[in-house]
């Protein structure tokens, strides 16, 4: 398993992780209508694209036998969708196509940007998770994010609610 930093020629890699693993992850509790606005509209080329050059994001692709399976965005500063402070790291999207769940792809993804929290000195590390999504809530309270507050999501025509979680970093004096 290999973790990349996406660059602009791996545009596309990252939109077919993208679109497959929310799609995959979520096509049996909305509507198609829904699933096909937020796909065509939040994980264009385009919209990757626009968020890959914000200066305060960052995409990271997985490799595991030579295919991309997962991915994880991390926002800083002002491309955060909530907080936007310096002291704050938040891991917008966290996907692992579901063909290789249980490999330990989203836990080393997860660890990945832990340690980038600690590089960057952040109080803490926070990621909204829609309340219906069970094993994502388990998955991030096993891994010691707590919830703190609640926020809309937005799919399609769909209102939902995304609880917000957090987990406060511990920086060693070393």
């Amino acid at each position: 398993m290999i973790i990349e930093k996406v660059t602009r020629d791996k545009i596309g890699d990252l939109q077919q992780v993208a679109r497959k693993s929310f799609f995959d992850t979520f096509v049996e509790f909305n509507t198609q209508e829904d699933m096909n606005a937020y796909l065509q509209n939040n994980l264009s080329v385009e919209q990757l694209t626009k968020e890959l050059l914000h200066p305060q994001s960052d995409f990271f692709i997985v490799k595991y036998d030579q295919d991309y399976v997962g991915y994880i965005k991390l926002n800083y500063g002002t491309a955060q969708n909530e907080f936007q402070e310096d002291n704050a790291l938040e891991i917008e999207r966290l996907y692992v196509l579901q063909q290789y769940h249980r490999k330990q792809i989203g836990q080393s993804l997860f660890n990945y940007a832990l340690e980038i929290a600690h590089k960057k000195s952040v109080d803490y590390v926070w990621l909204g998770v829609w309340e219906k999504n069970l094993k994502a809530i388990s998955f991030y309270q096993k891994n010691g994010l707590t919830a703190f507050d609640k926020h809309e999501f937005i799919l399609g025509k769909d209102i939902q609610t995304d609880i917000l979680m957090r987990k406060y970093i511990t920086i060693s004096s070393e």
